[in-house]
């Protein structure tokens, strides 16, 4: 759809569409997981317990990367940021298919949570859009720096031997690194370190919840 010029109401309903395929796993990736392939290895149950609990947060962390990047797609001044936004909004696709075809191997499910965060994210998003395109990107920026920091993390906490998982983290970092360096290089705003902190604190919550739920 990129590169096309649409009116506020098929963007409307396209982002409506984006977000029922994301809450009701019908998206569709564009490429296949890194994990295809491989075989599973041997988990006790609490291991197995705990990767699902990663994975989860790892999934809502996709949910709300596609809210917020719709939020502001919706109300990019630029087409070109538009498309941008558009653009990274189905590369996280594959993340969001990626974790939840990880966490239907593992015998666990996504957070009941999660409508809650796609339409905190949502609102995010379209605030900052409706605010300038700079402090879309800004968002962006600060919070593919959060997501960066809880993957590695992630990649430390996993089971030596959950090669599956571990490749999913990996493919997933470096594509964050990339979307954080794009927005940079479009011109976002850097935002001050009370912001900053203040979404880190939002995220551990969001973390320390679906890690269970």
């Amino acid at each position: 759809m990129l590169g096309r010029n649409f009116s506020l109401l098929d963007r409307i309903l396209i982002q409506t569409d984006a977000a029922l395929r994301t809450l009701r796993g019908h998206a569709v990736a564009d490429r296949a997981s890194p994990a295809e392939g491989h075989s599973e290895a041997k988990l006790t149950n609490n291991q197995r317990k705990h990767v699902a609990g990663l994975m989860r947060v790892n999934h809502t962390g996709e949910v709300c990367a596609q809210a917020l990047y719709q939020g502001q797609a919706l109300t990019a001044k630029l087409t070109e940021v538009r498309e941008e936004m558009e653009k990274a909004a189905e590369e996280e696709t594959d993340h969001l298919v990626w974790c939840e075809k990880r966490l239907s191997e593992l015998e666990s499910s996504t957070s009941i949570l999660n409508p809650l965060w796609y339409g905190l994210s949502f609102g995010i998003g379209y605030v900052a859009g409706k605010i300038s395109d700079e402090v879309s990107l800004g968002f962006i920026v600060a919070t593919e720096e959060r997501v960066v920091t809880h993957l590695k993390d992630h990649l430390n906490r996993l089971p030596e031997e959950d090669r599956k998982s571990r490749l999913i983290l990996q493919q997933m970092l470096h594509d964050e690194e990339i979307h954080g360096e794009t927005a940079k290089e479009a011109g976002a705003t850097e935002f001050p370190k009370f912001i900053k902190d203040a979404m880190s604190y939002l995220a551990q919550f969001m973390t320390k919840t679906t890690y269970w739920i």
